[in-house]
This record gives C-alpha cells, sequence and structure tokens, in this order.
C-alpha cells in the first residue's frame, strides 16, 4: 500500500503530493485553487477538488484528476460555487456544501444528482462522513453542526410533510465553523468541531447535546482526532497545535503540542495518519509538516510551491492507494469511449424529475446479519446498463458470464423498484381508506 499526502492552495498552485514515508515528492496536480475542505480523495479512485475561480458569478466547478497525471481530466459546473466537499469511504457517493447553504449528494459513477436539500442558512463550510457511512456531519458560516442520515434523506414521505430533514441540530457556536471530525462509534459516536469562536465542542450522538465545551487562547482552524479516541489536535491561527482531551476535567485547554513555523503563520489544516502515528500539518506558510505526536518530534517538512514562492496550504489529505486490478467493475464502467481513464462522468447540474428520477436505485449497505430482502444491495440500473454496453464491445468468451450475472443483477434490480412502488401503493391506499 502506497501513501501519501497530498495538500492544496487558495491560490492557483496546484496539488502537491508526497510520499509520506519517503518524503518523496510526486505528481504535481496543475490547475487548482480550493477553498478550505474544498480537496478529497474519491476512495482510491481519483482526486476532486472545488474551485474558487469566478466565486462571484453564479456557477461554481468541481475538477477531476486521475492519480497518474498533471492535468485536469473532468470539469463539473454545479448551480453554484461549491464550498466543502467529501466523498464516502467507498468513493461513491459525492457530498458539496454550496454558499448558498444548500446540500449536493451525486452519485459519483453516473454523475447523477441524486439529492439536493437545504442545509443551513449560510454557506455551508465543512463536510464529513461517519466511519461507517450511515451520517453526514456539516458546519456552517451560520455557527451549526447538523448530523444528517442518508436514509432519512431519500424519505420523500417524510419531506412532503416538511419535516426536518437532519436528526440532530447544535447551534452553541457563536461565530463560523471551521472543521470537524466524527470518531468510530457508530450511533455512540463523538463529534469535535471547531470555530472562529475560540472554542471546540464535543458532541454526543447517543444523547443530543453538547457534551464538552472547550475554550483556546486563539481561534481554531483545524481539527484532528487521534486514533484512540480519547484526544484531538487543534490547529490555531496562532500558528500552535493544541491538544485537547475529549473527556477533560478542565474546560480550557492550554496544553501545547508545538508550534509549525518560526514566522508564527496560523494552522490552516490537520491530518492523521493511522498506519505510523504520524500527524501532518498544514499552514500559511506553505509548510506541510510531519510530526510524532508521542514525542512532540518533528520528522519531516514538505514544501508546497518553489522556495520563496511557496504558497499557502489550506488542505491536507492522507491518501492509501492499492494497485487495482482490471476486474474493478465499478472502475471499468467509468472508462471514455476509446480511452483508458478510469474517470466517471461530470457531475450533473440538476436533479431529475418525474420519470427520469426513478431509473436508478441508491445503495443502501444492509445491516449486520440482515438477510431481509428490503435491506437487498443492488446497482443503480444505469451504472448495471454502461458495464453490459462495455462487455458487449468487448465480446470475448470471458465475458459472456459476467455479461449473464449483470443482466440478473439489472432484472433484480427493477424487480426491487417494481417491489418498493407496490408497497408505497398498498400504503397509500391504507392511509386513504383511514381517512
Amino acid at each position: 500500500m502506497e501513501i501519501s499526502v497530498i495538500a492544496s492552495s487558495s491560490i492557483d498552485s496546484g496539488i502537491g503530493s508526497w510520499d509520506l514515508k519517503t518524503g518523496e515528492k510526486k505528481v504535481l496536480y496543475k490547475t487548482c485553487a480550493s477553498p478550505p475542505h474544498g480537496l478529497t480523495a474519491v476512495g482510491e479512485k481519483f482526486l476532486a477538488a472545488s474551485q474558487l475561480r469566478n466565486t462571484s458569478a453564479s456557477s461554481g466547478s468541481i475538477f477531476f484528476w486521475s492519480w497518474n497525471k498533471p492535468q485536469v481530466e473532468v470539469r463539473s459546473f454545479p448551480v453554484e460555487p461549491i464550498q466543502a466537499l467529501a466523498a464516502n469511504n467507498e468513493g461513491t457517493y459525492l457530498v458539496g456544501g454550496g454558499t448558498s447553504g444548500d446540500i449536493y449528494l451525486w452519485e459519483v459513477a453516473t454523475g447523477k444528482l441524486l439529492k439536493k436539500w437545504h442545509g443551513h442558512y449560510r454557506s455551508v463550510t465543512c463536510l464529513v462522513f461517519s466511519g461507517d457511512d450511515s451520517l453526514l456531519v456539516s458546519g456552517s458560516q451560520d455557527g451549526s453542526v447538523r448530523v444528517w442520515s442518508l436514509i432519512r434523506l431519500f424519505d420523500n414521505i417524510q419531506r412532503q410533510q416538511g419535516s426536518n430533514l437532519y436528526e440532530h441540530n447544535f447551534n452553541e457556536h457563536t461565530m463560523s465553523v471551521t472543521d470537524i471530525v466524527i470518531d468510530y462509534g457508530g450511533c455512540n459516536a463523538l463529534i469535535v468541531s471547531a470555530s472562529e469562536d475560540r472554542t471546540c465542542k464535543v458532541w454526543s450522538l447517543s444523547k443530543g447535546r453538547l457534551s464538552r465545551n472547550i475554550i483556546f487562547p486563539s481561534a481554531i482552524n483545524a481539527l484532528a482526532l487521534d486514533p484512540g479516541g480519547s484526544v484531538f489536535y487543534a490547529g490555531g491561527r496562532d500558528s500552535k497545535i493544541y491538544i485537547g482531551a475529549i473527556n477533560a476535567t478542565s474546560d480550557y485547554g492550554t496544553k501545547v503540542f508545538g508550534s509549525v513555523s518560526e514566522q508564527s503563520k496560523a494552522v490552516t489544516c490537520l491530518a492523521y495518519c493511522a498506519d505510523g502515528n504520524l500527524l501532518i500539518s498544514g499552514s500559511e506558510d506553505g509548510r506541510v509538516c510531519v510530526w510524532d505526536p508521542k514525542s512532540h518530534r518533528h520528522i519531516r517538512t514538505f514544501s508546497h510551491g518553489n522556495g520563496a514562492l511557496a504558497s499557502p496550504v489550506n488542505n491536507i489529505q492522507v491518501v492509501r492507494k492499492t494497485i487495482v486490478g482490471s476486474s474493478n467493475k465499478t472502475q471499468s464502467s467509468w472508462k471514455k469511449h476509446g480511452s483508458s481513464l478510469s474517470l466517471p462522468p461530470p457531475l450533473e447540474k440538476y436533479e431529475r424529475s418525474g420519470e427520469d428520477a426513478t431509473d436508478g436505485i441508491v445503495i443502501v449497505d444492509p445491516p449486520p446479519n440482515s438477510d431481509a430482502l428490503v435491506y437487498s444491495s443492488f446497482l443503480s440500473a444505469d451504472l448495471i446498463n454502461e458495464q453490459v454496453k462495455e462487455l458487449q464491445q468487448q465480446g470475448s468468451a470471458a465475458t459472456e458470464m459476467e455479461m449473464e450475472r449483470l443482466k440478473h443483477e439489472y432484472k433484480k434490480s427493477l424487480q426491487m423498484n417494481d417491489q418498493w412502488q407496490k408497497h408505497y401503493e398498498d400504503l397509500l391506499q391504507v392511509v386513504t381508506e383511514e381517512k
């Protein structure tokens, strides 16, 4: 497995990448000026970043890069500028937060805009998925932190009734939310949020309320969570990295982890690599620093840019890549005609309506040990069709069996769609009779 550090800037200096173990500089992905939290690795498939260009215009832009090429490969143009951008662990969904407060959910393989909803009163500043991808947590300039269940978002009946789509609405921050992290506790997970109001707040999902409030000497720009779940790291605008105990007895966090630079430039982003237990920080002076959290020792520094022309860093991601074989069916469905690129199509601007909105089925992972048919996992019908077309073009004997399997999967998807439609009609009939 190859572990890389990638970093981007708010100015057009591309996306830098380095081998975390050796320090070797790798591909520089060109043409990127991203907002904070606007850079994400989409599974092990490719890079995506929202862009700051033409922020005064009515539309935004999201660029895709394949791993081995520096040039932008796919350009998408949402209806508004996108600030925060995040992908789930498998890279099947991409979520973007707009300057209007709207949140967009795309299916990566097809580019289809599956859902758009109004998440916040002001711009969405950060987005993060829970460890099991069942929840999405968003933060905003309005100071609120909201928790969304992906299953509930697709409950159209609840949506028509006008009830709130979010699971929790935490609004104790008095200024813009700058970063959010969530641990792996499932329904008992803890969320830590940072804000310009110089506080980090710990929220309990199970209790649905504030668990702890920690005050810092400086506004906090960035967070990283220790895998053990007992402490978090907070990057301040005073160039310090603070250590906060999630279950601390004191409300005041003053323990300093380290200072990133002699120039006292603000720490803008943090990431934690569990492989080797390393903390990575980025700052306004263009430095990307690697730390040993146990000894507080500085290990190495990467410079984003060229020497004195180093660009301020505002995004860091730790990317784990493995060699993906040709049997990867999801990637093969993205291949452009006449090209070997494994990239998806551009993201759609608008939600589909009418019949177009029901021509695919959203994948919902089944709960553990469940054999119920209603929880069966299916590929979208659009994606299966694309795979069948590719295999028909290849025409080898080996692909015939795969085609039959996909056709069977396609039939099952349509049957499931019909079954859901029948359940809906039966339920509607019961409600009508009761009235």
